[in-house]
């Protein structure tokens, strides 16, 4: 039978309607199951968070950080044990922290931050270590000298100052407050390339990796997977408001260069710390005069603690602040100043904020009740008693009491006697020096065990020890001597 236009175009009509229905019907059925599926996988929707509206934007941070992150070039002379220690300051000698940032013997580079409008600089004390000449580079390509507030090996933090007016600076943000899986921006000078600005989030915090050699070292980093490579260090971790949240400072890779593991010393202790270089010259440090490790399952099995988190106390210094507030050795302390702890790394962060004099609320468990106590931390030397430098001696009074003066060793000496740095003995009187045996002309290279390259190494190293002191160096002939001296 043959079909005339008319029909024709009815069958073709009432079929597509029939298509576009069927294939509606589907989408329909689709798109419900689809959302049915989702939540079923996912209860919490996006659309719960208050996001930002738009993309990530990490353009305000960089504008704001940019031109408050400065490139340093150390130089001076180092011993050959520096250059030894200097070249891989941070060297776990094993997976995955084999590898630090590193620099080489005679020239260092970094990067540092301005804290302050006039001039203040914070930057890693192993950018500087071992010089004596800074030069700093700021965004806008002026060059300036910088000289040497303070430094702290404990947290791997020195204070720099250049002669400088309404400079660009970075304000301090809440380390306490940042989150993991939080954003945030990385700058620096990688590699020598300035200004350079990197992007990740907030990995971990209260990250112990046990690279700092000092023994009172605080180790509390925020972990982050910014991009950070060599010639970072010293540089700005900030938010997205362009806050300084963190002091870049280690990287962890087998090769030297980023494998996705960074390490930002907290706000919280920079500000503390650089607070105290700029008052005192010195860090003021308060301890609780306690011996720690950190809770885990096992310890907590073996002395019947009902919790896994915590610091366990192993021995209670005699006349310290924690021996007389009651602290006893199998106590667990979880909180201070009710924030809580969970480890040492974050206990000693928390210590670490606070001056001797300073009195601290402590929450501990003993027979696993919960007690509180009141403790009131002391220095090194169990003194609640807060000092400066200049407290101890001036250099006229060093030099008067070592009985001779003390001269940096000129650029051919240095070639001529064959060492690489050190202070050399002129003058010789009555004094502590001609008393332990010391002869003129004598070049002063260690004490107690640390370099010295300039007079102003020697005042420091003198005025932060409190006992004996031995003294380390040579004679012009290349003699070897040893001295130990008394305060």
């Amino acid at each position: 039978m043959k079909l005339n236009w008319e029909e024709t175009s009815k069958i073709l009509l009432i079929a597509g309607i029939s298509s576009i229905l069927t294939v509606g019907a589907f989408k329909l059925f689709e798109k419900d199951n689809v959302k049915v599926v989702y939540e079923q996988q996912q209860p919490i929707r996006l659309t719960d968070y208050k996001l930002p509206e738009g993309l990530v934007d990490f353009r305000l941070a960089a504008k704001i950080a940019n031109p408050a992150v400065v490139h340093i070039k150390t130089s001076g002379s180092r011993s050959s044990d520096d250059t030894k220690e200097f070249s891989n300051p941070f060297d776990f000698f094993g997976f995955p922290f084999d590898k630090f940032d590193r620099f080489g013997p005679s020239e260092a580079t970094g990067s540092g931050v301005i804290l302050t409008n006039n001039g203040y600089i914070v930057t890693n004390n192993h950018v500087i270590e071992g010089g004596s000449n800074y030069e700093i580079t700021l965004f806008d390509n002026r060059k300036f000298d910088a000289k040497l507030i303070g430094k702290d090996p404990s947290t791997d933090l020195a204070l720099l100052k250049i002669e400088a007016e309404g400079l660009p600076f970075l304000k301090f943000g809440d380390s306490d407050k940042i989150e993991v899986g939080e954003w945030c921006v990385a700058v620096g000078n990688p590699f020598n390339l300035t200004s350079t600005v990197t992007a990740g989030i907030v990995s971990a915090k209260g990250r112990n990796i046990n690279i700092l050699n000092d023994k009172f070292k605080i180790e509390s980093f925020i972990q982050t997977d910014a991009a950070v490579n060599p010639g970072n260090s010293g540089g700005a971790l900030v938010t997205l408001t362009g806050e300084l949240i963190g002091i870049n400072t280690a990287i962890a890779s087998r090769t030297g260069s980023y494998s996705g593991y960074s390490f930002a010393i907290p706000s919280r202790i920079v500000q503390k710390v650089v607070n105290d270089l700029m008052e005192f010259g010195k860090v003021q440090r308060g301890f609780l005069g306690v011996s720690i490790q950190d809770l885990n399952a096992k310890l907590a099995n073996e002395y019947d603690i009902n919790r896994n988190k915590g610091v366990y106390i192993a021995g209670v210094n005699p006349g310290s602040g924690a021996e007389h507030a009651g602290i006893q050795k199998g106590d667990v302390i979880f909180k201070i100043n009710d924030i809580e702890v969970n480890n040492s790394a974050e206990m000693q962060e928390q210590i670490g904020r606070l001056r001797p004099g300073d009195k601290v609320k402590v929450t501990y468990l003993r027979n696993n009740k919960e007690y509180t106590t009141i403790v009131t931390l002391k220095n090194a030397q169990g003194s609640e008693k807060l000092t400066a430098k200049s407290d101890k001696n001036s250099i006229s009074d060093f030099k008067k009491e070592l009985g001779a003066d003390l001269r940096n060793l000129t650029s051919d000496e240095k070639r001529r006697f064959e060492t690489q740095g050190g202070v050399v003995v002129l003058n010789l009187g009555n004094g502590k020096l001609k008393q332990a045996g010391v002869k003129e002309g004598f070049i002063i290279q260690k004490i107690n065990k640390k370099t010295v390259n300039t007079v102003d190494d020697v005042m420091e190293a003198l005025a932060d020890n409190d006992g004996g002191t031995l003294i380390e160096g040579k004679y012009p002939n290349g003699t070897k001597a040893f001295y130990a001296i008394g305060w």
